[in-house]
């Protein structure tokens, strides 16, 4: 709404400039991050009286679906780091909700910036999280090592920096912008789905469900995947378990434990599309079919074209073709330049 204060930062992110806004409405599952730049430090004696409050009050001002308007009244109080830093910020960071922010500035930044740029600032900003938080010695990668409040956070940002958010390659410009503005409006759980997808396994060995790793080497013969990217629910048969099916197998006297195997991804992805929205697209494919695309364009991809060729990578698992680095690869290089001191 165009409304100054004192409280307004020079630097803008997003819809910046103002103390108020105006939305045209909220729902339950609306989300919005508020980003807040310290300008100045307190003088020394207060610092020494212990750490110090900083106090943000939201006025939420809205016409209920009743017809009645409502204020609502929030106020937080959060403790300020000083010059010598707070090991209590470190305790309490929360790397879910750090990372869809991040997310966030991120896609603001590419709707102004060249790609590459964008992705050179989520590394260098990776990167001085690193050397601050981490612990380690000096030009010695093999000493590095985060926190478990920090162990996710470089993973969440391996999985932007290749996702449709900041890779417009092979999407049009309204597929871009719309895969965006939903991530600028959900909260932070949905929010997370789309920057790391969930991926779960079905298998003869287990009963239900089993969350694997979001990688090639979950790709299995004899496994059923379930993808969820939040914009899509996939459902990938392994070689196997698609040549059975093809074979008429679950139809057969004696193979009543293929058939529910067969039909327990489909229920438990019909709880996730129940209250999604928007629906997802349902995507029903199987090995080395030309949906699969849907599933290898979102795994790390540890076995890839070279590796298993020449770094001797068990065969069963799924060859990707990408030039992609690994998630390992991306760790490697971060620990390196993080214990390096470079920004």
């Amino acid at each position: 709404m165009n409304k100054k204060s004192t409280n307004v930062g020079e630097t803008e992110c997003g819809i910046g400039n103002t103390c108020s806004w105006k939305m045209c409405g909220i729902d339950p599952s609306a989300s919005y991050g508020i980003y807040f730049e310290v300008a100045g430090q307190a003088g020394s004696n207060q610092m020494q009286q212990g750490p110090q409050k900083g106090i943000i009050q939201f006025l939420t001002y809205y016409q209920h679906s009743s017809g009645q308007y409502h204020l609502r009244v929030s106020t937080i109080a959060r403790n300020m780091s000083g010059p010598q830093g707070d090991p209590s910020v470190s305790q309490s960071f929360d790397q879910e909700a750090a990372a869809v922010l991040m997310s966030r500035i991120a896609v603001f930044k590419a709707e102004v910036d060249d790609g590459p740029d964008v992705l050179r600032w989520v590394d260098r900003m990776l990167i001085r999280l690193c050397a601050r938080f981490a612990e380690y010695r000096k030009d010695d990668p093999s000493s590095f090592k985060l926190e478990k409040h920090f162990t996710l956070y470089p993973q969440f940002m391996f999985h932007l920096r290749r996702s449709q958010f900041l890779q417009v390659f092979n999407n049009s410009p309204d597929e871009t912008a719309f895969y965006r503005h939903v991530l600028n409006h959900e909260d932070v759980s949905n929010s997370l789905i789309m920057i790391q997808p969930t991926l779960d396994s079905y298998t003869f060995d287990q009963e239900g469900s089993q969350p694997v790793l979001l990688d090639s080497t979950s790709i299995q013969p004899q496994t059923i995947l379930l993808l969820d990217t939040f914009f899509h629910i996939l459902i990938f048969h392994g070689e196997t378990m698609a040549e059975w099916r093809k074979a008429g197998y679950q139809d057969m006297e004696g193979y009543e434990n293929f058939r529910e195997l067969l039909e327990a991804p489909k229920e438990d992805a019909k709880e996730l599309i129940q209250d999604r929205f928007p629906l997802p697209r349902f995507i029903v494919c199987d090995a080395g079919g030309s949906q699969a695309r849907f599933l290898l364009s979102k795994l790390n991809p540890s076995t890839t074209h070279t590796s298993s060729s020449y770094g001797g990578v068990s065969q069963t698992a799924q060859t990707i073709f990408t030039d992609d680095v690994s998630l390992q690869t991306f760790m490697d290089h971060l620990m390196k330049l993080a214990v390096a001191g470079s920004s």
